[in-house]
């Protein structure tokens, strides 16, 4: 059986909505008989941050010189999985502080620096260190806006460089917490029925089409719509916040 190894990058562990997705992206990977996976939550890893040492570039090889913390044996977890998905919610047009912890320290992975330009080819900034082109990286993030394309750019910049644009496929999930809490069981079945589907393409062809990719993007409500409910939600907890103050 091929490995599946999930690393949920959400604060909220457990309770995550964006690990709701990526759940059933892995129903339909699951589905077709050709996996196992494991999750890992990442509140629950021991992990340093990065010095900056650049010893892994250098002195070592390839290997950081933390060994005290629970990065090694999750990195080679990394190595030798077969699907490494991220999953974890923007957070003020980035990824969460741990998961960004996280990433830094992954740096171990990627070749040395020595002057290169960014790379107009697609290919990764660095280059990836040992690649296992049959590996493939998927990174799901949710998060409550409704224009995603231009929200998503700057977090799909930085793995544009890390690995290579079109070398991974990126998953954005708009709106997703409010579907969840609006608890309209049948709408969030729907919803995440693409998501499952997905996942069966993504075993079957190794990727997802730019129409998939497209369908998975589209928000579930309409602007004008989530601008009326964010407005009652935000007049609602400020109505809490001053009875909290009384």
């Amino acid at each position: 059986m091929k490995k599946i190894l999930v690393l949920n990058g959400s604060p909220k562990n457990d309770n995550s909505s964006t690990m709701w997705v990526t759940k059933a992206f892995v129903e339909g990977l699951l589905s077709t008989g050709k996996y196992e996976v494991e999750y890992v939550n990442l509140s629950s890893l021991n992990i340093k941050p990065c010095t900056g040492c650049l010893s892994c570039w250098g002195r070592t090889a390839g290997e950081c010189v933390i060994k005290t913390d629970d990065i090694p044996s999750f990195k080679a977890k990394v190595e030798e999985c077969d699907i490494f998905i991220e999953s974890f919610p923007l957070f003020f047009f980035g990824m969460p502080g741990t998961m960004k912890v996280f990433t830094d320290r992954m740096l171990s992975m990627m070749n040395t620096y020595r002057g290169q330009n960014a790379p107009e080819n697609g290919e990764s900034f660095h280059g990836i260190r040992n690649p296992k082109p049959e590996r493939k990286f998927v990174v799901i993030s949710s998060c409550a806006y409704t224009e995603s394309k231009n929200i998503y750019e700057p977090l799909r910049m930085q793995y544009d460089y890390i690995c290579g644009k079109g070398k991974y496929t990126f998953i954005g999930v708009p709106q997703l917490k409010t579907l969840i809490d609006l608890k309209n069981e049948k709408k969030i079945s729907r919803y995440l029925s693409k998501f499952t589907e997905a996942g069966i393409e993504f075993a079957n062809n190794g990727c997802l089409s730019s129409e998939t990719e497209e369908l998975l993007l589209k928000a579930p409500f309409t602007e004008s719509g989530y601008k009326v409910f964010l407005d009652n939600f935000w007049h609602e907890e400020e109505e809490k916040g001053k009875l909290i103050k009384k």
